[in-house]
């Protein structure tokens, strides 16, 4: 994905402004990223609840008649990812296991698969690591909750990794806008989150519409 894409996709979520004002522009970006693991919409959209969202908007707030305050935006993001997977966590720890393979599409199997497999690898970077990787966002905090990981433990790297995925995009977003000296290291840097989000949710479309 070079920077042309990238910029197109921004486009048209910054062109959510005038349309919903800069509360209710908060509240929408909020309420994707906390769905899109909370409510598991990020494995079906993840480039819509996921690091294009973000890095968008970062870009609106670098705007100074946009109305939106990059700290307010860039916090409020990190605060949606960490209860998203909190929320996920959750879900895993009550339900068990059979809520996972009640999941429907083999893409969607795969990835629960996958997501398996590298909790077991890396424990408590996983959830780190995972806020960054569109197949792992979604499953790792369930399969943590499934496996019993303490809740404090959880919360922590939770933390660590909504901070760093959330707030840092964003960031990076701001900056791409504000500095031109940045603007095409921040670009290439959001191109490659933002495709691997298209991909993985291409797959996921595909992969659930043959089933």
């Amino acid at each position: 994905m070079n920077t042309h894409v990238v910029a197109s996709i921004s486009d048209q979520i910054t062109s959510w402004l005038p349309t919903l004002g800069p509360w209710l522009f908060y509240l929408v970006v909020w309420g994707l990223v906390f769905a899109g693991t909370g409510l598991f919409v990020g494995a079906f959209i993840p480039f819509i609840t996921g690091d294009s969202l973000v890095f968008a908007a970062g870009l609106v707030s670098a705007n100074s008649h946009s109305g939106v305050n990059i700290f307010m935006m860039a916090i409020g993001i990190g605060l949606a990812a960490w209860f998203g997977d909190q929320t996920g966590y959750a879900i895993g720890f009550r339900l068990g296991r059979p809520y996972l393979d009640r999941r429907g599409g083999k893409w969607v199997l795969n990835a629960i698969a996958r997501s398996e497999k590298f909790y077991k690898k890396f424990g408590w970077w996983a959830v780190v690591i995972g806020r960054f990787m569109p197949w792992a966002r979604v499953f790792v905090p369930v399969i943590a909750g499934v496996s019993r990981m303490k809740y404090l433990r959880f919360s922590g790297s939770n933390l660590l990794g909504a901070v760093g995925w959330g707030i840092g995009l964003c960031v990076t977003g701001f900056f791409a806008a504000s500095i031109p000296a940045v603007k095409n290291a921040s670009y290439l840097i959001a191109a490659a989150f933002i495709a691997a989000s298209l991909i993985a949710g291409g797959r996921s479309w595909l992969a659930n519409r043959r089933r």
